[in-house]
């Protein structure tokens, strides 16, 4: 199993927490043949899993960062609580998000609400908008709750990496307010170093 070192992340939620970070560090190495930047970049245990599983593919991950999760989740949040994992900001064949969260519903006999928060209108990458304020005004309204789904019932936001929270702000606040949820925790695989 993976290791964790779970951090608190703020936000409108109960409580929240991240299982690690995703970077030991990441240092500039120079530019490609194209112009562009390169870091070399040494990620922590999770980290490496969460990248290996967005941008290779790698179910074989899976398992291993489930385990990690479903053992912090067992010894934090009450025993009647619905996974909804957070939409996913670019299409993919396979969305991370979706397929840990299923096998974490899976694994701890958990219901998961794939469709309980659904995205109204397409919202660029936000890891290219650095004002947090920007990043709000983009998300105003982007996010639709199945109240039938929500109402009165302890919700766990569940996404694979945190930056400033933008994105599960938006949708804690639309929880509550729209979806009338009892309660709404947060946990992600990873966070990134600085919260911007």
């Amino acid at each position: 199993m993976a290791s964790t070192h779970p951090t608190k992340i703020p936000g409108r939620w109960r409580e929240g927490f991240a299982l690690d970070y995703h970077t030991i560090s990441s240092d500039f190495v120079g530019h490609d043949e194209y112009g562009h930047p390169r870091f070399k970049t040494v990620r922590t245990e999770l980290g490496e899993l969460l990248y290996r599983l967005k941008y290779g593919s790698d179910k074989a991950v899976i398992d291993e960062v489930v385990e990690a999760a479903a053992n912090f989740i067992a010894s934090w949040v009450p025993k009647e609580i619905t996974i909804v994992p957070v939409p996913g900001s670019r299409l993919r064949i396979q969305q991370p998000v979706l397929v840990l969260a299923e096998a974490l519903g899976k694994k701890l006999n958990l219901p998961i609400k794939p469709n309980a928060v659904r995205r109204l209108k397409p919202v660029p990458e936000l890891k290219d908008v650095f004002d947090y304020d920007a990043r709000a005004r983009l998300l105003q309204g982007a996010h639709t709750v199945d109240r039938s789904v929500t109402e009165g019932q302890r919700m766990l936001l569940f996404d694979d990496l945190f930056r400033s929270g933008a994105t599960m702000n938006a949708i804690t606040e639309a929880l509550y307010e729209d979806g009338k949820a009892s309660e709404v925790y947060a946990l992600t695989i990873t966070r990134t170093r600085s919260i911007s």
